[in-house]
């Protein structure tokens, strides 16, 4: 009886151990992040839904958390890339500009989003110096319930993001489309969550953003992305 009790407490124990283990992003409401860190206080945007989503046939796909997910940063962490400069795959947007992306201000509806072009797309946002980037907080668009594809998040020190001096922190781009690799991260669908992406501490100036459309259209969105990480 005494060890049936003692392996059923191991076996609990590595459950508790399994389950704790994420990837690299997370739009849930589990812990993640840096061992030991501080909550990242995120201001996070009110809810606002319209229209009517699309079906989103995207394998593995994760279901909007039911609250604000806790993520661990290093006390010393700050947000990096307030009114930062943004670059892009497509200079000329179609809805909005490319600043709107580090504006701060993620609410949802018209005059909050950039629209950029179809088919696998970057915009890269220059920190100006290199820092380690401890998270990637990304909201695509949260005013309909849809998922992106190819969603890529990449740090470097070379504004080119040669591969040998780059680092990648996300991919869920499971077909490969943007020619990155084929990624293991699970897609999601968007809420005003957004998406805490994992710097681990990864050292860079730059930050860039790949994605491929969504379900609900081909075009791909941006409203907001916040870079926070300790500067060096």
């Amino acid at each position: 009886m005494k060890h049936k009790l003692i392996v059923s407490i191991l076996a609990v124990s590595s459950a508790i151990l399994i389950t704790g283990c994420g990837k690299s992003g997370t739009s849930g409401a589990s812990s993640g992040g840096t061992a030991g860190g501080v909550a990242l206080a995120l201001d996070y945007p009110p809810e606002l839904i319209e229209g009517t989503p699309k079906a989103m046939t995207v394998p593995n796909l994760v279901q909007v958390p039911d609250k604000a997910p806790t993520f661990l940063v290093p006390k010393e962490a700050v947000l990096l890339s307030k009114d930062k400069k943004v670059t892009g795959s497509d200079d000329n947007p179609i809805i909005g500009d490319l600043k709107l992306i580090t504006d701060g201000d993620k609410q949802a509806g018209e005059g909050y989003f950039v629209e950029i072009l179809e088919g696998p797309q970057w915009v890269q946002i220059d920190l100006e110096k290199s820092a380690a980037i401890n998270a990637v907080c990304v909201w695509h668009y949260h005013s309909q319930k849809r998922a992106y594809k190819g969603v890529v998040i990449q740090i470097s020190d070379d504004a080119k993001f040669a591969p040998a001096a780059t680092t990648t922190i996300y991919n869920n781009d499971y077909e490969n489309v943007c020619k990155l690799g084929k990624g293991t991260d699970n897609p999601y669908v968007e809420s005003r969550f957004g998406l805490i992406a994992d710097g681990k501490g990864t050292k860079g100036r730059y930050v860039r953003l790949y994605s491929n459309g969504n379900t609900s259209n081909d075009m791909n969105h941006y409203i907001e992305v916040e870079v926070y990480g300790v500067p060096q």
